[in-house]
């Protein structure tokens, strides 16, 4: 968002109460909101039940290039397609409502007899092909398996065979006495699914992160030790660009938790560590990039050091912006701005939900230390957006160093609603709508979140809800 959308005012800020975190108002919004139901929750007692909500849990969000098509998966393996409607003069409250467009069946659970390991259905990434002709081509991985679909929109049908009947079986030779050309006739819309390539065989541990290169021919999948370079068109090889497994895995020391190709220079990509640092590779300098061109790392604060600093330094998301310049990051705690220019430091750091630190012991032993938070970037790179607890999630200004929490829920989600900030308190007055760091749900959490790539526009998977929220005071300006 533009600092002039999210209306961030110094009046905002309550300085007389230290101990709230999250002050801006979100009075400039003006958000047509959509929560789309993944899963109907039935009685907790059935045991098939509770597998069926795990399936329905949403486990990544993607907008493709134009920002027409959203693309979900989740963790039965299944990716819903929402399209945006058109701008219609009749009804303009209607522009930028998103429905669905096609769902499909990506990955099914397999195993692996050999390894005697059970390889999950649940889709880990989703990332959008440039568009080539008038299909759409997206590539969706589980644990193991990278697949490239092709979704294609039909609405003519051919009719007139001369050696096949209306119901498409084979006519008898005899009866055929003449010829005729076949004609196409309208049909109702149907979107088409269908795989084009599967890539397998080429990782040993969990894929993590697949990104597509700017030259639109390769993209790379990455999993905890392990990039690999893939061409788009051959399924049965890839090259290994980076590969850090020690000779002895007591030796192991950290591990690869994310990687991105550049916008723009289809030979640099960036990938991150559990130990917190960003390392740069080119492709130009060696066909093996386990040298990194430039690594970036923030020295640790002594006084801030403790038994989880590894731990919560651990990168869960890195992402370039659009302008190729910089680097956004997300650790348990911050989200961080990186100049390409500059390794010693990042040149921005923003606290998330820093009325946590505290609470690091209980994170731990409940295991919510260890969820991975991701971040976006709005399309001119001066917002950044992140999830949190509670179905919050927080947008930050780099212009004005503004930033508002808001929540995902069904009472936000009534169309043409306005999204009010929320304020996490830990201690010292509170007000009416403040809520209290230890009534935080830590079951609800947003980890996925997407934004638009030219509009105010950004979609947040909570648990099984889609939401998508639209900033309607500058759409309508426009």
């Amino acid at each position: 968002m533009t600092a002039a959308s999210i209306g961030l005012n110094s009046q905002d800020c309550d300085s007389r109460n230290p101990g709230c975190y999250c002050r801006i108002p979100a009075t400039a919004y003006r958000w047509d909101a959509a929560a789309i139901a993944r899963a109907q929750l039935l009685s907790p007692g059935d045991r098939h039940d509770v597998i069926l909500r795990q399936a329905d849990i949403i486990s990544t969000v993607e907008f493709n290039h134009t920002g027409e098509l959203l693309a979900t998966g989740d963790k039965g393996g299944r990716v819903v397609i929402f399209q945006r409607e058109p701008e219609c003069k009749n009804e303009p409250c209607r522009q930028g409502e998103y429905n669905v467009y096609s769902t499909f069946q990506s990955h099914e659970p397999e195993f692996d007899y050999l390894k005697s390991l059970e390889i999950e259905e649940k889709i880990n990434k989703i990332k959008w092909l440039p568009q080539q002709n008038a299909a759409h081509a997206l590539l969706s991985t589980n644990d193991k398996t990278i697949k490239l679909w092709k979704i294609s929109e039909r609405d003519k049908r051919p009719e007139g065979y001369n050696l096949k009947d209306e119901e498409g079986k084979l006519k008898d030779l005899s009866t055929v006495t003449s010829l005729q050309v076949p004609v196409l006739k309208p049909m109702d819309l149907m979107v088409e699914v269908s795989p084009r390539r599967i890539f397998s065989n080429g990782h040993t541990y969990h894929v993590n992160s697949i990104s597509v290169n700017s030259d639109c021919e390769t993209y790379m999948s990455a999993d905890d030790l392990r990039i690999n370079l893939w061409h788009l068109a051959i399924t049965d090889r890839s090259f290994n660009i980076v590969d850090i497994k020690p000779a002895n895995m007591e030796d192991l020391t950290e591990v690869i938790t994310a990687a991105e190709f550049h916008p723009y220079h289809c030979n640099l990509f960036v990938y991150s560590s559990s130990k917190g640092s960003l390392r740069l590779c080119d492709m130009r300098a060696s066909a093996l990039c386990d040298k990194h061109c430039k690594l970036y790392e923030e020295p640790e604060d002594p006084s801030n050091r403790s038994f989880f600093s590894e731990i919560i330094s651990s990168v869960s998301d890195v992402k370039f912006s659009h302008s190729g310049r910089y680097m956004l990051t997300r650790d348990y705690l911050t989200v961080k701005v990186w100049d390409l220019n500059m390794e010693t430091k990042p040149i921005e750091t923003y606290q998330v939900h820093d009325y946590l630190r505290s609470k690091l012991c209980s994170l731990y032993e409940n295991d919510c230390i260890f969820d991975k938070f991701e971040c976006a970037w709005n399309g001119s790179d001066s917002v950044i957006m992140t999830g949190a607890y509670n179905n919050f999630f927080r947008m930050f200004d780099r212009n004005t160093k503004r930033d508002v929490t808001l929540e995902a829920s069904r009472e936000s989600s009534k169309p043409r609603a306005v999204l009010k900030p929320r304020r996490v308190c830990v201690g010292g007055k509170r007000r009416k709508d403040d809520i209290s760091v230890d009534s935080l749900d830590f079951t609800k959490k947003i980890l996925h979140t997407a934004w638009h790539p030219t509009e105010n526009i950004i979609a947040i998977a909570a648990t099984n809800n889609l939401y998508i929220f639209q900033d309607k005071v500058n759409s309508d300006m426009h």
